[in-house]
């Protein structure tokens, strides 16, 4: 079993900074692209920025130039570094990442349970 385990969301105010942190545990043999998506209520699930296994990164256009993702691959991590946040930057989080486990040895995408931030005006 996979588990993505999310932390770092909150509450802050607008030209604030959050950092988030994604955690992959279990029968995990190698991690390819990890993103983060966020979801705001009755709209879709976007992704926010990709990192992939050589931390080659994109970003979507409204974050571009205010969040850094980046990863620790030694400890199966993915970070999410959200400055200058705005009001519409507010929704739940979801890390998301493709995993390569034992035992059956074939990539699948997992995600975690989602964090919530809040920007404040």
């Amino acid at each position: 079993q996979v588990q993505l385990v999310e932390s770092g969301g909150g509450l802050v105010q607008a030209g604030g900074s959050l950092r988030l942190s994604c955690v992959a545990s279990g029968s995990i043999l190698n991690i390819n692209n990890m993103a983060w998506y966020r979801q705001a209520p009755e709209k879709q699930r976007d992704v926010v920025a990709l990192i992939t296994k050589s931390s080659i990164t994109n970003y979507a256009d409204s974050v571009k130039g205010r969040f850094t993702i980046s990863r620790d691959n030694a400890k199966n991590t993915v970070y999410l570094q959200m400055n200058s946040l705005k009001p519409e930057d507010t929704a739940t989080y979801y890390c998301n990442a493709d995993i390569l486990t034992t035992p059956t040895f074939r990539y699948r995408e997992y995600w975690g349970q989602g964090t919530q931030v809040t920007v404040s005006s």
